[in-house]
């Protein structure tokens, strides 16, 4: 029970407005129990309804979640404030972030030339040099694309699409392990996580039954290069998980395929599975640099609509100089023969290390993408362990729902010598932590 902050307010919202100033301040941290709404209300004097739709306020803004039994909690990562990325400590080689290697991203050429704008670009948000190339991309690998549309990133279009198909408290099943920044997301839209266990063919048809049968109502998942355990779907899986969801015909599907072109493996989207409700978005910042914050989506008739209509009322358009600076990336033949030469790369990379921790007896996963999960028993042990010898690589608990413990490393920039060697430090240190934790 945290105790050090003293909760104020005789309305709903003042009581709503207290917790959530406690957790901006950082005076309630992660999993500090809020106290029970009867004690609450007598210590405030004020009626339990009143503290309890504070509370019901507070979950639905993802600053609070409700454990049955175990009461209310402050969220593992509250809405409030912004939540960075752990500092790299000095002197370590960073395998943490997921990110791609620079020297495999192009030189980007924004426009030289901007000309004023008469009024305004919303009623023409596209550039058809840009949309043409991104039907191209979405049919290459089978995606229907009859309708298409943009948004300033993956998670950016998935908040818009989530916000606009579904109300607070309702369920969005997610990948277990999946994306942080996903798992991050979806409380902070007031939305319940169903967690779906991963495998290496990506999400698995019975975890999926599961939770649709608790009430999902919406799906993100990852076709390959799942972040963190770089799962990838086979033409089976593909219809194993179709087979699940034509039982929920109501059910939007989300495809998040947003390192499609240096993935390493073969595309088997779900969006061409004939479903009723779906979008796929893709984004370049993988392949093209981080910096292009732009993400293609290909949907259905009537997810076109309540994305460019939500999308119309807030930004109204991604900036016309950023879609220029992308179709002339894409367009751009040596921009194609690196992004092809990337590929590859993060292939043989992903690899190399998956081979030499299999030599030392250690279990790794990585089908696709650009990271390597590792299963450990203890996260902090191998972490510290890691950073001890000059590495820094990711706990797994920031992926983690119901999953067991894992670690994550990102093999994007990691060369051949480098992985022998990161190999060998990470089995003394597995050594050691089993050592420790076996007592």
């Amino acid at each position: 029970m945290a105790t050090q902050y003293a909760i104020s307010g005789t309305t709903a919202r003042d009581i709503s407005a207290s917790v959530e100033q406690g957790v901006a301040e950082g005076a309630l941290g992660p999993g500090d129990a809020l106290p029970p709404v009867r004690r609450l209300a007598e210590g405030l004097g004020v009626s339990p309804g009143t503290v309890a739709m504070a509370y019901r306020e507070l979950r639905q803004r993802g600053i609070v979640v409700t454990r049955g039994r175990g009461g209310t909690v402050v969220a593992r990562t509250p809405a409030v404030g912004s939540r960075r990325p752990p500092k790299v400590p000095p002197g370590v080689r960073d395998l943490a972030g997921g990110y791609p290697d620079p020297a495999l991203l192009p030189v980007l050429l924004p426009p030289r030339r901007v000309d004023p704008v008469r009024g305004s670009h919303r009623g023409s948000p596209r550039l058809p040099a840009l949309e043409e190339p991104a039907r191209e991309w979405f049919a290459r690998d089978g995606v229907p694309h009859d309708r298409v549309t943009f948004s300033h990133g993956a998670l950016d279009c998935m908040a818009r699409l989530l916000s606009v198909e579904l109300k607070p408290g309702d369920t969005v099943a997610v990948e277990d392990p999946g994306f942080h920044h996903l798992l991050d997301l979806v409380p902070a839209l007031g939305l319940r996580m169903a967690p779906v266990a991963v495998d290496d063919e990506g999400i698995r048809p019975d975890a999926l039954r599961a939770a649709l049968r608790a009430g999902a109502r919406a799906v993100v998942c990852s076709p390959r290069g799942q972040s963190p355990v770089g799962g990838c779907f086979s033409a089976e899986r593909r219809a194993a998980l179709l087979d699940v969801l034509a039982g929920s015909p109501d059910v939007l599907v989300i495809e998040d395929d947003h390192n499609a072109d240096v993935a390493g493996a073969a595309p088997f989207p779900l969006a061409s599975g004939g479903l009723a409700r779906w979008a796929q978005v893709r984004t370049v910042s993988k392949h093209l640099g981080i910096d292009l914050r732009w993400a293609a989506v290909a949907c259905d008739a009537t997810t076109l609509a309540r994305h460019d209509g939500r999308m119309l009322l807030t930004s109204g358009w991604v900036s016309h100089l950023l879609q220029e600076t992308v179709v002339r990336a894409m367009s751009a033949e040596p921009v194609r023969t690196l992004v092809a030469r990337a590929g590859r790369t993060y292939t043989e990379r992903r690899e190399a290390l998956i081979a030499q921790l299999g030599e030392l007896g250690i279990a790794a996963h990585g089908a696709s993408g650009l990271n390597v999960w590792v299963p450990v028993r203890d996260e902090s042990a191998v972490v510290n362990g890691m950073r001890s010898r000059g590495w820094w690589i990711a706990a797994g608990a920031r992926f983690r729902i119901a999953a067991p413990p894992a670690v994550r490393i990102t093999t994007a920039t990691l060369t051949g010598p480098d992985a022998a060697a990161l190999a060998s430090d990470f089995a003394e240190v597995l050594d050691e932590s089993e050592a420790t934790y076996g007592g």
